[in-house]
Order: structure tokens, then C-alpha cells, then sequence
């Protein structure tokens, strides 16, 4: 699948490696959480860089002690109206302070894309056929937002009560 990161095309440096899959000798991995809680010290003693899978349903806690060594954590997106994956971006970004790349999996349209970067979501595997046109469209088309995230914008809310003083 095309990959967008922080709004251009982008090569996909990473290998997503199943549970029973061998790891490759180099390169990035990422991992399922299962695999990780299963393996995570042999993980770490590869020396390359590692990201984890939280499947719709699993919280970051259980990698939360681990992120400074984490350089991706994939979210998955089972099917669109699935939005358990919101929150774990924003757990991970505000809560939890990452700074590394979340990247959105799964079935996700383009309605979703802007309300994803607000949750902290900077990269997206996108469908085929999918162009930077649209991505772009997709960030810039809302100007007014009702819900306040992580991505400091004002809500209308306060914009409401700032022009009222």
C-alpha cells in the first residue's frame, strides 16, 4: 500500500513480520503487541529499529515503559467505523508524550484522514490510486473543529467566547 508521511508520498522503510514469522537479519520490524510482549528482550537486542501493531481494542499501556525504544507504532483500523484507534493515538502523543511516527493501518477513507492527524496519526497507508491532491483537500477542508486534541487548534467553543470579550 502507498504510504503518506507528514503530508508527502514516502518509502516504506519497514517489514511488518507476522508471529510466526522469521525476523529479517536487518532493517525495521514491526511487530504485533502479542510478539512483543512475547519476545520483547530478544526484540531489543537486534539493534534495529522496532515498531509495534496495537490491533483495534489494545491499549498503549502495555508498551508505554517501552516507547523511548520504539521508533513506530502502527494503529490499526479494521474497518471505518472503527475508532477505537483514535484513541490510542492520542493516549500515545498526549498522554504518554511519543514523539515517533503512528502510523494508521487498515480501512481508512478519506473523510478520516484530517480527524486522524488531530489524534497525533502522521503517516498513512492509503489506497491505491490515492493522490497527494486529495490528501491534501482531506487536511485543509475543515477550517472550524469542535473537539479539542493534542494539535492545539481552538475549538469553536472558544473561538466563540474569544470574539464575545
Amino acid at each position: 500500500m502507498p504510504l503518506i508521511k507528514n503530508g508527502s508520498f514516502a518509502d516504506d522503510e519497514w517489514v511488518s513480520v507476522g508471529d510466526e514469522d522469521d525476523l529479517p537479519s536487518e532493517g525495521g520490524v514491526i511487530v504485533s503487541l502479542t510478539r512483543w510482549l512475547a519476545e520483547r528482550d530478544t526484540l531489543l537486542g537486534r539493534n534495529t529499529p522496532l515498531g509495534v501493531t496495537l490491533a483495534a481494542g489494545e491499549v498503549p499501556d502495555a508498551i508505554v515503559t517501552d516507547l523511548d525504544r520504539l521508533q513506530l507504532v502502527a494503529v490499526q483500523f479494521p474497518i471505518y467505523k472503527d475508532g477505537r484507534g483514535y484513541s490510542s493515538a492520542r493516549l500515545l502523543r498526549e498522554r504518554h508524550g511519543y514523539e515517533g511516527e503512528i502510523r494508521a493501518t487498515g480501512e481508512i477513507l478519506y473523510d478520516q484522514w484530517f480527524a486522524m492527524a488531530r489524534c497525533g496519526i502522521d503517516a498513512f497507508e492509503v489506497a491505491e490510486g490515492t493522490t497527494l491532491a486529495a490528501f491534501d483537500a482531506a487536511m485543509n477542508e475543515l477550517s472550524l473543529v469542535y473537539q479539542r486534541t493534542g494539535d492545539g487548534r481552538p475549538t469553536v467553543m472558544e473561538l466563540r467566547h474569544k470574539s464575545s470579550d
